[in-house]
């Protein structure tokens, strides 16, 4: 077995606001008052009393231009299924794939991403296109860190309906939007759950939502994607979410938005978001853990002195961040406590985060 080496990075601070960089969305889900037909229509008064989020930006962030057409979201739950629905604006609504477990994302579709425990393991995806088409997987962890998707798991009993107000695949026909109308269950969600259990009051999900939006044409009386004749391929599709990314990768669950579940039913509270204040040390970790993987790109090992990744030290408040490095060239672990040193956040070279 080859040698473990375990360093101290040499500061302690006793830091005073937040980790900078680190400012995903978030979204109070309130329970309904009675269970919801899914029929994308968006009818009940608890879908009328449910806010809307912000609206998409591009995936990459406020730097990159506005998305195009509108795209939101709106959440809410009850004791069967974590309920969410979302409206596209779309002057031209089309489709092509109907069979099951497609790429969706060759469409125009809606994705959704539910990590529940937070760690960027075992995560789910879920897309579906104007037609209804599901494509639904696991992830074991990110692509990036060497995950595989379980592409034969289902979310067994999902409800999905779909609403356009316009019509599908007429060129001849100006489109205004379509909703999708999605009943997630709990059964399967808390698969991937901590303790295996639907979320509790005040708990903290991460989600995301990605809307693909391709650019398109009439040919023939039917939409055909665009090409650029300068590779004569399709122009790339534009990737447009709720909680931008920086990148263009979804799978990065640690730059999700946060959804607090509160057991009030909706409408007859206000419920206030409470950032948790373990975040910006989880944060500050998955920067090391960044700097670690750059390391390895251009040296083909990781290094065993936190100083060589040049990380500047984070501002968290109320916090002595004296993270600690065990390293082998291809296997790393760094630790750091939390707030009166109660406990250790640790993260490792496959990306997973988690306490003890």
């Amino acid at each position: 077995m080859k040698r473990l080496f375990l360093l101290l990075l040499p500061y302690s601070l006793l830091a005073q606001g937040s980790s900078p960089g680190f400012s995903p969305e978030h979204y109070i889900c309130y329970q309904t008052h009675t269970p919801l037909q899914i029929d994308g229509k968006l009818s009940e008064q608890d879908w009328a009393n449910a806010s809307w989020t912000k609206e998409f930006v591009d995936i990459e962030g406020a730097l990159k231009p506005a998305p195009r057409f509108k795209t939101q979201v709106k959440m809410l739950w009850d004791q069967q299924y974590f309920y969410i629905a979302a409206q596209l604006y779309e002057p031209e609504i089309w489709a092509t794939l109907t069979e099951r477990e497609s790429v969706i994302f060759h469409d125009n579709d809606f994705e959704v991403f539910i990590d529940p425990d937070g760690d960027t393991h075992n995560y789910l995806e879920f897309e579906i296109n104007a037609l209804g088409t599901e494509w639904d997987l696991l992830l074991t962890k990110p692509y990036r860190d060497g995950g595989k998707p379980i592409n034969h798991w289902n979310i067994k009993g999902l409800k999905a309906g779909i609403h356009i107000e316009g019509s599908l695949n007429d060129p001849a026909t100006k489109d205004q939007y379509w909703t999708i109308e999605m009943a997630f269950p709990w059964d399967v969600l808390q698969e991937v759950a901590f303790a295996n259990r639907k979320p509790e009051h005040g708990e903290q999900w991460r989600v995301n939502f990605s809307r693909v939006e391709w650019q398109t044409e009439i040919i023939n009386q039917h939409h055909q994607k665009k090409i650029d004749p300068a590779t004569s391929k399709s122009y790339p599709e534009d990737n447009w979410v709720w909680s931008p990314q920086g990148v263009i990768n979804m799978h990065r669950p640690e730059s999700w938005g946060f959804v607090q579940f509160s057991t009030n039913k909706v409408g007859n509270s206000q419920d206030t978001f409470i950032a948790s204040d373990e975040e910006p040390i989880k944060w500050a970790l998955r920067q090391l853990y960044y700097a670690q993987q750059q390391w390895k790109k251009k040296h083909k090992r990781y290094t065993t002195n936190l100083s060589d990744l040049k990380v500047a030290p984070p501002t968290i408040k109320e916090y002595v961040f004296e993270p600690k490095l065990f390293c082998t060239p291809s296997l790393f672990e760094i630790t750091a406590k939390s707030k009166k040193g109660t406990f250790n956040w640790h993260i490792r070279q496959d990306g997973l985060i988690w306490k003890e």
